[in-house]
């Protein structure tokens, strides 16, 4: 895109930032998302290219010594964000989220080109994150609401370990390994946060992960988490409750010194059968360390995710972190008890079975103060004893406290439905 005309960043926002920082932006962002170079809108006068794959990109040809008037603004608003005489450039705006644009081309005062955003009938890629599955079960309804509402048809990548069952989820959707160069429009579907602002509206921990799909995609109400059924019967005839005690990183794990093991003890006790579904039989970072309770039965294993989305919709309950897993046990109707500290009580999904020590630190990652280039470590107490006391501080008392009131809450509901 950039070998032909040299490329220009415009930005919509009125918000000032050096000019160091935006190239540090877009460029985190470019290798987040890995944008096409070839702009693939043809239009109707020769040399302009215009298409939305990186935010608006319009190519504008040279003209001999003439210029061309250029204004870009929001079709619904009135704003004008760039009005400009311009040759021989190609301009790229600096926001990548969903914008309402409308492009208007004047040659000496004369209107040549317009162009209001629309994708009703053409292709429209989303992309998330290779890896990320919470963020993947939080947007995804976004993406199917996003192709109905235009009329759009959704190409859509997420991480291999979920397509099996987002295709079985979402069977309008077609799901892909790239976008095709017939592709309208692109979103890259993600929690965006701290350096890689321009992939949303703000800072996404500043919003419930469940409505970040509002701030990307420009929809205007909250839209409910996906939902994914189990393909398979039963296979575990006694009482079984599924724990996971893995995260992303160890820092975002539950850190009370035997509080598994007090957990599980109580579990088998109370007749259930304790099954570890994580991935890893252990994972540690320097003093951090994440391992399968002893008393656990041994799931672990990179076992493909609609096996485990067979397992938690029959289980009786799931015990995990704020984390993937939790997510996908939300998402197949398990009842989730969340033990968690590095997040505020509105960021993840609504649980009534949410375990937090709020007479303790905590919430450190939803503080938009926090540069998180190094997410491993506590980034308030880092090298002292109070160190990961988010999570060090909710105590296996307090755990086994809300495990006896969801108990509770599940004979009730039994209860109900037998009368």
């Amino acid at each position: 895109m950039a070998g032909k005309y040299p490329v220009r960043v415009f930005k919509c926002s009125n918000e000032e930032y050096p000019r160091s920082l935006m190239a540090e932006w877009l460029e985190a962002v470019k290798k987040e998302t890995s944008p096409p170079e070839m702009i693939f809108g043809e239009t109707d006068i020769e040399g302009v290219r215009l298409d939305f794959n990186f935010g608006l990109r319009l190519q504008i040809p040279a003209l001999g010594d003439d210029t061309l008037h250029v204004v870009i603004g929001n079709a619904e608003s009135g704003e004008v964000y760039f009005d400009e005489e311009v040759s021989r450039v190609v301009l790229v705006s600096f926001e990548k989220y969903f914008l309402p644009w409308q492009v208007d081309i004047f040659y000496h005062g004369t209107q040549i080109f317009s162009h209001t955003f629309n994708p009703e009938g053409h292709e429209v890629f989303f992309k998330f994150p290779k890896t990320t599955i919470g963020d993947t079960i939080a947007l995804l309804p976004y993406v199917d609401d996003f192709a109905k509402r235009w009329g759009c048809s959704a190409r859509v990548l997420v991480p291999e370990s979920l397509r099996e069952i987002a295709e079985r989820s979402y069977p309008k959707l077609f799901f892909t390994d790239s976008m095709d160069k017939s592709t309208y429009a692109t979103y890259y579907m993600n929690v965006w946060m701290d350096i890689y602002m321009p992939g949303a509206a703000h800072d996404g921990r500043m919003t419930p992960m469940e409505q970040m799909g509002r701030a990307i995609l420009g929809t205007p109400y909250t839209v409910c988490t996906a939902k994914f059924r189990p393909n398979k019967p039963r296979t575990i005839r006694e009482p079984y409750v599924c724990i996971g005690v893995q995260a992303s990183s160890p820092w975002k794990g539950w850190h009370y010194p035997g509080g598994w093991d007090a957990v599980v003890d109580y579990l088998k006790g109370a007749g259930y059968r304790v099954i570890c579904i994580d991935r890893d039989y252990e994972v540690f970072d320097k003093e951090l360390i994440m391992k399968i309770p002893e008393g656990a039965e041994d799931f672990t294993g990179n076992i493909p995710l609609t096996e485990r989305i067979n397992l938690l919709a029959y289980a009786e309950f799931f015990i995990g972190l704020g984390s993937g897993l939790s997510w996908l046990a939300y998402a197949a109707g398990c009842p989730v008890v969340m033990i968690v500290g590095f997040t505020l009580p509105w960021f993840e999904f609504d649980t009534p079975y949410r375990v937090q020590n709020y007479l303790t630190c905590y919430g450190c990652f939803n503080d938009v103060r926090v540069d998180y280039k190094d997410v491993k470590n506590c980034p308030y107490h880092k090298n002292t004893d109070s160190q990961y006391e988010c999570s060090r501080l909710i105590t296996s008392d307090q755990v086994i406290s809300t495990l006896e009131r969801l108990r509770r809450d599940l004979s009730r509901k039994g209860e109900f439905s037998q009368e």
